[in-house]
């Protein structure tokens, strides 16, 4: 009975089945937004579903030449990495799951697995689009991914932790640490659109000019998995943005202490899911809004107008820490 209740989470709520459902819904909040703003319909409530269940329905074809075994290796690792960071992640209340000292580092290096598993994906397939799409992910991984590194330890130091749930626990009782480190807020922001790959990040797909990138390769189930990848990523990253930033759970006017634990962890996951939501908003505006950059320009753009300031913010965070000490 001992590994029910893992099996459960990480099988059903809050893991592979929750992040699943919860990312088709994300997802058509996101085409529904970028059409509004485009003076388009958008599709239908059920259109993430049923292309998720036209795209497994589909052949699944293995390159002649790639490597058999990477090539269908790696879309389930990146899955898995998204998966089991959300058990590190507090949903309903200021208590993950699974939590030790550190965690927010394990949770950094889990949600970086769905690039690295990209760019063995694309490279394994030996297609030629593939492997200049991998290259290019792989490059711009140096790009978004310290200035993303960078943010999310703006809170960590401002409050003296490394764990997940005691930053949680500390805004719960202090305020939302966006109003401590608002630069590191705009940075993970801005870093997580390079994360997730859209534009105007989206260079390793451009399909203008590469077909699909590292993807192209890839069919059926296979092909299905990249997407539900990067489906639950956009929903564990905004949900940690969320955590680190804006109080998880937490909101000013909700009496969560006078409430029975079966009210409050509903209503504190509500709460959560909106600010994911809010988050949703923000990329599909700048979805909406800009084109794409070169690959030159993205890696120096990030590095210098998001891990600056991000240093900057860290800097200015340990002075007022010392000072008062």
């Amino acid at each position: 009975m001992d590994i029910v209740q893992p099996l459960f989470n990480i099988v059903i709520f809050p893991g592979f089945a929750f992040l699943v459902a919860f990312g088709l819904f994300a997802s058509w909040v996101d085409r529904k937004l970028v059409a509004k703003f485009q003076n388009r319909v958008g599709p239908p409530i059920f259109q993430p579903l049923a292309d998720l269940i036209k795209l497994l329905a589909k052949e699944d074809i293995i390159p002649e030449k790639a490597s058999r075994a990477m090539f269908t290796a790696v879309p389930l690792v990146g899955l898995a990495g998204v998966v089991c960071s959300v058990t590190y992640l507090p949903l309903w209340s200021t208590q993950a799951l699974s939590d030790f000292p550190g965690d927010l580092i394990v949770v950094l290096y889990l949600l970086s697995l769905p690039t690295f598993a990209l760019f063995l994906g694309g490279w394994y397939s030996t297609n030629p689009f593939a492997t200049v799409g991998a290259t290019r992910t792989l490059t711009l991984l140096f790009g978004y991914e310290v200035p993303f590194l960078l943010a999310a330890l703006g809170p960590a130091i401002a409050v003296g932790s490394w764990d997940i749930s005691g930053i949680a626990l500390y805004q719960s009782a202090n305020g939302w640490l966006i109003t401590w480190v608002p630069v590191s807020f705009l940075v993970a922001l801005v870093a997580l659109v390079g994360k997730l790959e859209r534009i105007p990040f989206d260079i390793p797909e451009a399909k203008t000019e590469i077909v699909a990138g590292p993807i192209v390769e890839y069919s059926g189930r296979r092909l299905a998995m990249f997407k539900l990848t990067f489906l639950t990523e956009m929903v564990v990253a905004s949900a940690l943005i969320c955590v680190l930033f804006l109080g998880g759970h937490h909101f000013w006017w909700i009496p969560y202490a006078t409430m029975s634990p079966w009210l409050a962890w509903p209503v504190g996951f509500l709460v959560l899911s909106a600010k994911i939501l809010l988050i949703v908003f923000f990329l599909s505006l700048t979805k909406a809004a800009l084109c794409r950059l070169r690959v030159e320009q993205m890696v120096q753009w990030c590095l210098s107008y998001l891990g600056i300031p991000a240093l900057l913010q860290i800097a200015a965070v340990i002075i007022f820490r010392q000072v008062g000490a």
